[in-house]
Order: C-alpha cells, then sequence, then structure tokens
C-alpha cells in the first residue's frame, strides 16, 4: 500500500508500507522532487542494464530525506513551516517513508532499527531549525495500531 500524507493541500510525505508489492518499477514521486523514491520487483534472470549517471547541476532548496524501517515500530509527526502540529502516522518494520515537506518529529513506539538517506553535504545545525514538539496523547493516533 502506498499513503501520500497531504495536508494543507500539500505533500508532505510518501509511505511505502512493507506489504506494497507490484511487477516492474514505480516511481512515487514527482519529477521535480529533490529525492526520488520509486519501487522495483523483477523476476529472476531480468537483466537491467549497465548504466553511469551523467554530472548534472541540480539545485536543492529543502532537504527531503528517507527513513527506511528495518525493525520496531515509530510514530511520525507532521508539522507545517510554523512548528504547528498537524498530524501523526505510526511506521512498522519493512515501511519506507520520504519525508517531503513541513517539518516533522519523531517518537520510538519500539525499539528502532532505521537507516536514512538524505542529500548531502551536511551543513551541521544550519541545515535544520528544531523546535518543541508533542506528547504522545497529542498525536491522535493509537499507538497499538
Amino acid at each position: 500500500m502506498i499513503e501520500r500524507v497531504i495536508l494543507e493541500d500539500k505533500l508532505y510525505a510518501i509511505i511505502l508500507r512493507q506489504n506494497y508489492s507490484a511487477s516492474g518499477i514505480h516511481f512515487f514521486t514527482p519529477d521535480d522532487f529533490s529525492q526520488q523514491l520509486a519501487y522495483m520487483n523483477h523476476p529472476q534472470g531480468k537483466l537491467i542494464e549497465p548504466h553511469v549517471h551523467n554530472p548534472v547541476s541540480r539545485a536543492v532548496t529543502y532537504t527531503q530525506e528517507v527513513l527506511f524501517i528495518r525493525k520496531g515500530k515509530l510514530r511520525v509527526d507532521f508539522f507545517d513551516h510554523q512548528h504547528n502540529f498537524l498530524e501523526s502516522r505510526i511506521l512498522e518494520s519493512g515501511d519506507v517513508i520520504l519525508l517531503a515537506a513541513g517539518g516533522h518529529g519523531f517518537e520510538v513506539i519500539e525499539e528502532i532499527e532505521m537507516v536514512e538517506v538524505k542529500q548531502g553535504p551536511y551543513v551541521g545545525e544550519a541545515d535544520k531549525t528544531r523546535f518543541e514538539g508533542i506528547f504522545a496523547k497529542s498525536s491522535m493516533v493509537e499507538q497499538n495500531e
């Protein structure tokens, strides 16, 4: 299953649930996103042509990141650019999320192992503005989902 988190008429995130399955290649992101997310499923013996990527100048204004949940359970809280809480989602083992816009915070519900991928280079604390998040009771999602 694919879930697009659309808040305030803007795409905040794309969640690829662990039970998603389809044949072939499926891109879930618009072409203009600075981070692209695709799912690929090919049969044994499928040949993917060798290739190199050409140098192409790209301008990245906002960092977009992808989290791969390897183990555990994580609550993701979404915030607008004024730091106002909007909604939450629960991610579980095998889920993948592309965080595309707005702010976000997390609470680990069950011990977690995850992998993060985002654009670089990383510029330290200048890369983000931190603010106070929310408490679980404010998240409006069931922790036992």
